[in-house]
């Protein structure tokens, strides 16, 4: 009964969010044209990056092409669901605006993740399967049903691990002053590891960014899963990691809501 309430309760929140965008078109275009601009400047920066070459570790370059359609797919399904939601928390921490989420009715992180959905990005994750299609393309990969459904579901499950590591970071407000320093580090590490598959890392960088900061994960293994180069052991740490890091997000969410200073406080 709790996940049925819980779903009718996001249909809600989007159906809510629906209403109001349509009453405003103007900022659903605005949203498709800046998104669409920074997409293509993404676009550009790789083309630069890895024009000049045609491979990157053990990956060619119909690998790296996945690679960077994937990260687009992650990208936009997160512009889509859910960063405009809780982006806005640590604001909402620090001035007290909390107050009103936490005595409404239903789940409060379901409320702050799915009230700002922004269809506005939607046409980003049809330019991403582009890509995609045209990695596999170039890599010679048969793109058949069952390879598509696996992809699809990692895919979804590197979204979930997405949402996680964007939770956890948000939920450090509730227990510092400020968190803006360590959102700008957020951002530059997903810049980082969105431009360098994980593949490459060795070391020390290895268990950062697979282990402690699973940046590192997120895009390259739905793009090893596609090219058929995902061992069962990189299978099961994924698994595992999203598991993990979903279950401590939801923890950590908790603890910071029971240590957040009302505004009546």
């Amino acid at each position: 009964m709790t996940l049925k309430r819980n779903l009718m309760f996001v249909t809600l929140l989007v159906k809510m969010k629906l209403v109001r965008t349509m009453a405003f078109r103007f900022s659903f275009f605005a949203a498709f044209f800046a998104d669409g601009t920074l997409f293509v400047v993404q676009l550009i920066t790789f083309a630069v990056i890895y024009g000049q070459v045609d491979s990157i570790g053990d990956w060619g370059r119909g690998q790296m092409l996945i690679f960077i359609g994937t990260f687009s797919m992650l990208n936009g399904l997160n512009m889509v669901i859910y960063f405009f939601g809780l982006v806005s928390v640590p604001g909402k921490i620090r001035e007290g605006a909390l107050d009103l989420y936490i005595t409404k009715p239903g789940n409060t992180l379901l409320r702050l993740t799915f009230e700002d959905v922004n269809l506005g990005s939607a046409p980003l994750l049809l330019l991403s399967g582009g890509i995609i299609a045209w990695g596999a393309a170039v890599e010679g990969v048969r793109l058949t049903l069952p390879l598509l459904l696996a992809y699809s579901g990692m895919v979804i499950l590197m979204t979930l691990l997405y949402y996680d590591m964007e939770v956890i970071i948000r939920t450090i407000p509730f227990f510092v002053i400020s968190a803006t320093s360590i959102e700008r580090l957020e951002g530059d590490l997903l810049m980082m590891n969105f431009k360098i598959p994980g593949v490459v890392y060795k070391g020390f960088f290895k268990i950062l960014f697979y282990f402690a900061l699973p940046y590192g994960v997120m895009a390259t293994v739905p793009t090893q899963l596609l090219t058929n180069t995902l061992t069962a052991p990189g299978l099961a740490h994924a698994l595992c990691i999203v598991a993990a890091f979903t279950v401590f997000a939801l923890w950590f969410w908790r603890l910071g809501l029971k240590h957040y200073k009302s505004a009546s406080s």
